[in-house]
């Protein structure tokens, strides 16, 4: 038995394995927990040893308990949002979207606001138009019949959650009026495409999009309601709770934060309703700066960012987002600030290629941490590391997609973190990645293998595409497409490696490793409790992994139920 100190437990788990993640390979039947952190790991014995008449005694039932989760690039606030906004999931024509569009309207006031959940059933809602029976969008026209007196909105997607074009949003006539649409009213950029009646040349009220971020519904519609402060607040809430019921027991949210999000976050953590530890990195707004150049700026206040940044062990703002590149798309979602849409970060974060530069040397010399996510960033990082070295800084490269060798050296020499996003770049397109390399260099796709080899840091993330970790945690370890092709096996993780990844080395990314990540004594009590033996169960085991109990600072923050409908796991408190 390992402990702190000879002290009674609040709280013991025991009757099961405990999948500590030490880096040593200890596995034990039980923990005990005191004041939020854990008190000691061993055997049955050893932890009733440490209770009192007042200890909580937790019965796994020969469940596993692992640390809990950390998500190294969650987008949590977003998950929540999907409840904000009216559903039309389960429609299957649409007569039946008007239906419950009418009985929306009914419970409105004439010109308030009707704005939806996008068309198709979540969360990837594939398969539209051809989802509904008429085999077509409705168009404003129906939707006025359904709410005549009401201006009525269908958003857009957001479009990684299935990856795939076009976006379609839809206007009914009087939502249309308020916009300003007429016939002769033009798209605001070529990716974007107004729908018109062939005969009268009228807007039909559908609008496609050819990009992954809407951007209708900040241009040509951006007289559309938003969502609120208060809406985050409520969503971020619920968010909370589902990444809690997925084992996930923080998130660093390395694509930044927009200014109503960290609003959200601060107001969810006075409110004592805060149940995911939650690291932030910064979203800057560069196009607000007026042609300043951006290091000046960021020398004039970003200083209070620099190492662990601001805040304490359950919500920090740390770090900088940096793009490279100025997008014109981009910049008109920006004229909407502060409002972000479905992002939750700024979109002209991005900069030109030499302001970034001078940016990120400024960052290097003050101790600002910096999150990079596509590619071109690395070569970036290089050049600012012949500057200012990089190694030990614990900069990070997300999102990644394919790595050479000479590029995981170069990772490795700077000490770089490194995120996945399997959901996207193994799972859904691994296969064309493959088919487009060839069978020589389908081993640089996600190479994890090779940079875990390597001495890299290695973190898992869901990109909310869908929240769920286990998913990532399969991928790595199955390596297998949508369509079931093994890509690169050799690059495979084990299953201990694919967990550590979900949690230890997030406590890395964040600065955290001695206080999270792994189940040792006093570490914050942040554990998950599974359905299945992640270390022996089948391969899809790991994909369809249920949480049965989440435990946050000690406190039990999820706690399923079977199917006999009683507690999965008893809570019994005394002897």
């Amino acid at each position: 038995m390992t402990h702190t100190a000879i002290r009674a437990a609040d709280t013991v788990l025991y009757g099961g394995q405990v999948v500590t993640l030490d880096g040593a390979g200890t596995i034990a039947q039980a923990l005990a927990i005191a004041d939020g952190k854990i008190l000691a790991v061993g055997s049955d014995a050893d932890m009733y040893a440490l209770t009192s008449a007042a200890t909580r005694r937790i019965d796994l039932q020969g469940l596993s308990a692992v640390p809990g989760l950390i998500d190294a690039h969650a987008h949590m606030d977003r998950e929540g949002l999907k409840e904000m906004l009216p559903s039309l999931a389960g429609c299957r024509s649409v007569e039946e979207m008007c239906d419950r569009i009418a009985a929306l309207a009914a419970s409105r006031k004439p010109g308030e606001w009707i704005v939806t959940m996008p068309v198709g059933d979540p969360p990837e809602f594939r398969n539209v138009p051809e989802c509904l029976s008429e085999g077509r969008f409705p168009t404003r026209h129906d939707l006025d019949r359904a709410a005549p007196l009401n201006p009525v909105y269908i958003r857009a997607i957001w479009g990684p959650w299935r990856h795939s074009l076009p976006l379609v949003s839809i206007a009914n006539s009087l939502a249309l009026e308020l916009a300003g649409i007429t016939r002769g009213t033009q798209p605001p950029s070529a990716s974007v495409e107004i729908e018109r009646d062939p005969a009268s040349g009228e807007p039909t009220g559908v609008f496609t999009e050819s990009c992954l971020m809407p951007l209708v519904e900040f241009t040509l519609m951006s007289v559309v309601p938003h969502f609120s402060v208060a809406e985050r607040i409520a969503g971020l809430t619920r968010s909370m709770a589902i990444y809690n019921a997925l084992g996930t027991t923080s998130v660093f949210e390395g694509h930044g934060v927009c200014a109503d999000v960290l609003m959200a976050y601060e107001a969810v953590r006075r409110s004592g309703r805060q149940t995911v530890r939650s690291t932030l990195t910064w979203s800057p707004a560069w196009s607000r700066t007026e042609g300043a150049a951006a290091a000046e700026v960021f020398a004039s206040w970003g200083r209070w960012l620099t190492g662990k940044g601001y805040g304490d062990s359950w919500l920090r703002l740390m770090g900088l987002h940096a793009e490279v590149g100025a997008s014109a798309e981009h910049r008109m979602r920006a004229r909407l600030l502060p409002q972000t849409g479905w992002a939750g970060f700024n979109y002209d974060a991005n900069l030109p290629r030499p302001a970034l530069k001078e940016l990120l040397l400024e960052c290097a010399r003050s101790g600002v941490a910096v999150v990079g996510l596509t590619p071109d960033m690395l070569d970036i990082f290089s050049e600012v590391d012949r500057e200012v070295p990089l190694a030990g800084r614990r900069w990070s490269l997300g999102h990644i997609i394919t790595l050479d060798a000479a590029q995981i050296d170069s990772i490795v020499d700077m000490g770089l973190i490194v995120s996945t996003h399997t959901n996207r770049y193994l799972y859904r397109e691994g296969a064309r990645l493959a088919a487009r390399l060839g069978s020589e260099r389908a081993g640089e796709i996600v190479p994890l293998r090779s940079l875990l080899d390597a001495g890299a840091t290695v973190c898992l993330a869901s990109d909310n595409v869908p929240p769920n970790l286990f998913q990532p945690i399969w991928h790595v370890v199955a390596r297998q497409s949508c369509e079931g092709e093994i890509i690169a096996p050799e690059q495979a993780l084990t299953r201990e490696e694919a967990l550590a990844c979900a949690s230890r080395s997030g406590a890395w990314l964040s600065r955290d490793e001695n206080e999270k990540g792994t189940l040792a004594p006093g570490m914050f009590a942040d554990i998950a409790v599974l359905s299945d033996d992640p270390l022996r169960c089948q391969l899809e085991g790991l994909r369809d992994m249920r949480v049965a109990m989440t435990i946050v600072d000690g406190q039990v923050v999820h706690d399923a139920r079977i199917d006999r409908g009683i507690t999965l796991l008893q809570s019994v408190t005394g002897v």
